[in-house]
């Protein structure tokens, strides 16, 4: 996925006809990340902090439903995709692009905790049962390198490889 220009609408990017379909893979795997891990305090077992973190996870949950019903409009959204010789030319407004960062970055963080919050630089051992979480959090990891750059976000120099 790569812009190719900027308008008053928001970003145009080219995206290829297989890049398109991985897109839409990846984003409908979302929510990755389990309700579990989002926790107010770590400590204390109070009744108050008991009914924060029950506010909490309402919350996140009304707003994980919203995020899928975008997603879902989204993808169903034929004019958000013009066709082109060489695939496709794909719109997003600058809200959207956004909030698909939020969303590709829900499924990386998922997928990275489906195998065991691995060091940088450790390589997870993929199984089977595991696959599609490792192609989830680099697939959607690519997704967001090309939405950032179009923001004219670069990877920091001390994460960059040698």
């Amino acid at each position: 996925m790569i812009l190719i220009r900027k308008d008053k609408n928001g970003q145009v990017f080219h995206i290829g006809s297989q890049e398109k379909q991985l897109l839409f893979e990846v984003v409908r795997l979302y929510p990755l990340v389990p309700p579990s891990h989002h926790h107010l305090n770590k400590e204390g077992n109070d009744s108050r902090s008991d009914e924060n973190q029950r506010m909490l996870d309402e919350a996140l949950a009304d707003q994980r439903e919203q995020n899928r019903l975008q997603i879902q409009a989204l993808l169903d959204q034929s004019r958000r995709f013009r066709k082109t010789k060489a695939g496709f030319e794909f719109l997003l407004s600058p809200r959207e692009v956004e909030w698909l960062l939020q969303v590709l970055n829900d499924v990386r963080v998922g997928g990275w905790l489906a195998l065991g919050a691995p060091e940088p630089g450790e390589v997870p051992k993929v199984t089977e049962q595991n696959v599609r979480h490792h192609f989830a959090m680099e697939t959607s990891g690519l997704f967001q390198t090309a939405l950032l750059a179009a923001l004219g976000v670069n990877e920091s120099p001390e994460w960059a490889p040698e």
